[in-house]
């Protein structure tokens, strides 16, 4: 396979772009949030009174099913990742991002680059993660 993809049943890019692009043997994973497909926000909560919580764990988790959801439309999954790069809103999350990182991820895994960004297109969003995964074969499975 070669080529732009928005996969169905996830959550719709706000944008012009595809989720993922099959190119050279790689998959090129947009920046993924923790955005679910009804469009509400994993690890956001918003009560009553409108007091906001934004949990930096449970949406490190959601963004990471995401990117693996992805990959495994274009025959690949979180295995084949061979470089991250992370967003964050505020490095104050890092440890959070970084404790749940480890649950999928060690030394073995994929390159990473951690950045703190000013925002993300949403105000409930704290983490957003690009992804570059080899195709296993270099082609879709």
């Amino acid at each position: 396979m070669t080529g732009a993809k928005v996969v169905v049943g996830k959550a719709t890019p706000r944008g012009r772009f595809p989720h993922v692009k099959v190119a050279g043997g790689f998959a090129f994973v947009s920046g993924t949030s923790s955005r679910l497909p009804d469009n509400t926000i994993a690890g956001a909560q918003v009560d009553a009174m409108g007091t906001t919580s934004l949990d930096i764990r449970e949406q490190t988790r959601a963004v990471i099913g995401n990117i693996g959801d992805i990959l495994r439309s274009v025959g690949a999954d979180l295995t084949d990742l061979v470089q991250v790069t992370t967003y964050l809103v505020n490095m104050n999350d890092f440890g959070g991002y970084n404790e749940v990182y480890g649950e999928f991820f060690d030394a073995t895994g994929p390159t990473r680059t951690t950045v703190a960004v000013h925002q993300l297109p949403h105000p409930h969003l704290l983490i957003e993660i690009q992804a570059v995964a080899l195709l296993p074969q270099g082609g879709s499975k």
